[in-house]
């Protein structure tokens, strides 16, 4: 379920709560301005939660916090730079810097702050997308999004009054020290530890970056030393403008990332091409434009943004893959096929996917042995792992071309057993088991196979052949017309069947359309014109 909607019409907390009952799994992405955040759900529970363009500080929370010494935090850097696939608080974790336990409470809160600044967010626009999941890197939490309402309620209010004050990160503020000697007052910890951050140089970002507090820690804590008398305003930062474009270029990236990753695709598109516009060379945005425009089915669209990003220098195999995959999808075969020798001579020669991308190309083609090579190939590139789904696919595919349908049924059965969820699988096993003959067989994965995916409308053809097959003509019929409503060209013996059911219920005037349906994506079968025939003539 994709549930979309403007700030102004529904607030966020609601939106929560709607996702909370509903006992949803999926992202919540959050757009105010150039301000990106997501909220991931875990059947109804917040289970991650960041702002984007906001440094994931929690190596310093837990240095200011005493959890952690410098040394120590060095040390997790440091070993950074050889795990990139590792967070710091992990790295943390293994040199038992930290348990597990304290840093596990470190991130609920920091996820916990991240939901309460995204609550004082009134205006802007809101995107779930079921199924999506945070990357597998994030430690996860579970909250109930209920639990955080009543203090979320009190900060917005607290927060339009700090607004008021702090109406900008940008803001540089000033203590006045010698007014608080002369009060002989004492300040709480944070903010006591705000107050010595503000010099009259470092903007409020700036306080929040190396206090390690969240925005709203920080506002509330400047709010009540300007209140007070004991801070004023002095300025706002001017960065110089190279700078600004620095900033600016990773601001568009980091949103257009998140954008992609949430599945909002023409906001990532929106930003990436704006880093274009400040960077003409970047080869990275001009990737992240194709591969949005490939996941929106736009392949000559893709094809230009590929062509775009291998034209600049140092371009990668994978731009050079991405590029073949729309080319094979407009059927430029031999185009698509120069494009992957590109990618093999450029590094991709041990990648698996490349390998299976040429055996779909050559089958494509119909050059099937070629194709069946290729697959092998690739089984073996990679490796003690389980091949992709689409390799089990066109693997299957191939083998049952060659005729060899024990190859392909063994290949599926593999492939299922990796890839469980994969629909295409269940369907190709449906079309197997007809032919070998095992037709329960065949109608069971059919009918697993919807249940993965009902808008694959191969599936729902395969199902009604089976129903067909067994003069189960009714079940035949609603099968057949849910393949034609999702794609109205599947193929003219979908039509043929429909006409003859039609027919056998004596809806002669249905029959006939479906048969002339038939007759237009195949003007050259002749059992349809001969059953038109036969219909007109009497």
């Amino acid at each position: 379920m994709a549930i979309k909607g403007s700030l102004k019409e529904a607030s966020l907390p609601d939106v929560l709560q709607l996702l909370s009952m509903g006992k949803k799994t999926g992202c919540l992405a959050v757009t105010h301005r150039n301000n990106f955040g997501y909220i991931y759900f875990d059947k109804g529970l917040i289970s991650y939660a960041s702002i984007v363009n906001r440094r994931d500080r929690i190596g310093d929370i837990l240095l200011k916090a005493g959890s952690i010494t410098q040394a120590q935090l060095d040390a997790a850097i440091s070993a950074q730079a050889t795990h990139r696939d590792k967070r710091i608080g992990e790295l943390l974790v293994a040199q038992g810097a930290i348990t597990r336990g304290a840093l596990h409470a470190q991130i609920m809160m920091q996820i916990e702050e991240a939901v309460y600044f995204l609550f004082t967010w009134t205006q802007g626009t809101f995107n779930f997308e079921a199924d999506v999941r945070p990357e597998e890197q994030d430690l996860l939490v579970s909250i109930n999004p209920e639990s955080l309402l009543l203090e979320g309620a009190r900060r917005v209010d607290e927060w339009s009054l700090i607004e008021k004050k702090i109406p900008s990160l940008d803001l540089v503020f000033d203590l006045d020290r010698g007014r608080i000697a002369e009060s002989n007052i004492t300040f709480p910890r944070d903010q006591q530890l705000i107050g010595d951050l503000l010099d009259g140089r470092r903007d409020v970002s700036a306080v929040i970056e190396e206090s390690g507090l969240g925005e709203f820690d920080v506002g509330k804590a400047i709010y009540g030393l300007v209140t007070a008398g004991f801070a004023q305003r002095v300025g706002r930062t001017r960065p110089s403008e190279p700078v600004v474009r620095d900033a600016r270029v990773d601001e568009h990236r980091n949103l257009g990332v998140a954008f992609y990753k949430t599945g909002m695709l023409d906001e990532a598109i929106r930003e990436f091409r704006r880093v274009v516009d400040l960077r003409q060379h970047d080869a990275e945005a001009r990737f992240y434009i194709g591969l949005a425009l490939l996941r929106q089915s736009k392949w000559n669209e893709a094809v230009a943004a590929f062509r775009e990003c291998v034209a600049l220098p140092g371009a990668r195999p994978a731009a050079y893959h991405n590029l073949a995959h729309a080319l094979e999808r407009l059927g430029l075969y031999d185009d698509a096929r120069i494009a992957l020798d590109h990618a093999l001579r450029r590094g991709g020669a041990k990648d698996a996917r490349i390998q299976t991308s040429l055996g779909i190309v050559a089958l494509r083609a119909g050059d099937v042995v070629a194709a069946d090579a290729s697959f092998a190939a690739a089984r073996l590139l990679f490796g003690v792992k389980a091949p992709t789904a689409p390799w089990y696919h066109y693997a299957a595919l191939t083998a049952a071309l060659l005729g060899n349908l024990e190859r392909a049924h063994a290949l599926l059965l593999e492939g299922i057993s990796a890839h469980p969820h994969a629909a295409p699988l269940y369907n190709n096993m449906a079309a197997v088991q007809e032919r070998r003959g095992y037709h329960p067989e065949a109608l069971r994965a059919a009918e697993r196979g919807i249940l993965e995916d009902t808008g694959l409308a191969q599936l729902h053809k395969n199902l009604g052949d089976c129903h067909y097959r067994a003069a189960r003509y009714d079940d035949a019929l609603e099968c057949y017309l849910r393949a034609t409503r999702i794609n109205p060209a599947l193929g003219d013996d979908v039509f043929l069947k429909l006409g003859n059911i039609r027919f056998k219920r004596q809806e002669r005037d249905e029959a006939m359309r479906c048969w002339e349906q038939a007759l237009t994506l195949d003007p050259g079968n002749a059992i349809v014109r001969t059953n038109l025939e036969a219909v007109r003539q009497h």
